[in-house]
């Protein structure tokens, strides 16, 4: 790895601000002064939530605030592991990573750490030991599941006959949200009439909602793992005259909370919205920070606040203050 003299960054506090609002810290460094970071994410146009986690990180991680970064994009495992392997290759200081799946990475990790490369992950967890990565800044996709589900088990209703929309199958965000309705729904009885993954495309969702409906299959709740999942399947119901959202036929539950999606809520047209933060650039700079100056991490693992809405409460302040994108 390259030596270089610590680059005094602007603090934690106010880069907060500046991953919202896009602002570039005053300042300038030479090239050596940088620290260099290579950020591997998922696909940008994956979904809303994607687009702003992107941009997030694109507004924080500049020359103006003291990085050379680079980006790489994939939903693919491997592909991701050959972006983290020529990263390595390139004496990166530090490597973030948002992983497309939860398995497969101890190796090139603990290569990462033969090479002194700190790895930071963010928006989604591994199967990896925890010595083999500085911090993880996450979601607890368990929660969000557990919360969605809760919220659902407390309509009370006469019968529950769901279609379950699955994200990309074993992403941590799917896997929590599908784990909180197996387990529920297996206590409880529930009917899953459909389970299968439309890995985060509303097209795919919309697909699997119409051959239900063409199968003839009775069902009045859609818990689809992300926000354009749920709008693909309520142009299903919308193209067969279905009714759905507040006192309708259907429950419609996404997860995500965009802007576009919080505003179904709060028109009745959805039920249920659960909450995933894709603002994590400010808590990966702490952590660097953090580490450039010796210090020692507060915990291993940094949890973000969320929380779910629900149609019957959500005002246009939540949507104002919690929904992302335009």
């Amino acid at each position: 790895m390259k030596k270089r003299r610590f680059f005094s960054l602007i603090a934690a506090s106010a880069l907060c601000c500046t991953c919202m609002t896009g602002m570039t810290a005053c300042g300038g460094s030479s090239d050596s002064d940088l620290i260099k970071v290579g950020i591997i994410n998922n696909d940008p146009n994956e979904s809303g939530y994607r687009t702003a986690n992107v941009n997030d990180l694109k507004a924080t991680f500049t020359k103006e605030n003291g990085y050379d970064a680079q980006f790489s994009y994939s939903m693919k495992n491997d592909e991701q592991i050959q972006f983290a392997q020529k990263y390595i290759q390139d004496e990166v200081d530090y490597l973030l990573l948002s992983a497309a799946d939860t398995a497969g990475w101890d190796s090139v990790l603990q290569d990462a750490k033969q090479h002194g490369v700190k790895v930071i992950l963010f928006d989604r967890t591994i199967d990896a030991d925890e010595s083999l990565y500085e911090a993880s800044v996450v979601s607890d996709m368990d929660k969000e599941g557990e919360t969605a589900v809760e919220w659902l088990k407390a309509q009370n209703l006469s019968e529950y006959n769901i279609i379950h929309i699955q994200g990309v199958m074993g992403t941590a965000a799917q896997r929590g949200r599908s784990g909180a309705l197996d387990k529920t729904a297996k206590d409880l009885g529930w009917n899953i009439v459909t389970q299968q993954t439309a890995e985060w495309s509303a097209e795919k969702a919309q697909q699997v909602v119409q051959v239900a409906i063409d199968a003839g299959k009775p069902f009045n709740v859609i818990y689809a793992e992300n926000d354009d999942m749920a709008k693909g399947a309520v142009a299903a119901l919308d193209k067969a005259n279905i009714s759905h959202g507040v006192g309708k036929d259907v429950i419609i539950m996404g997860f995500d909370c965009n802007k576009w999606a919080l505003q179904e809520l709060k028109d009745g047209n959805w039920n249920y919205d659960g909450q995933c933060n894709p603002f994590q650039s400010s808590y990966l700079v702490d952590i660097i920070n953090k580490l450039e100056k010796g210090e020692k991490l507060d915990q291993k693992t940094v949890i973000m606040d969320e929380k779910g809405f629900d149609a019957a409460t959500i005002t246009q302040e939540d949507v104002d203050q919690y929904g992302i994108g335009g």
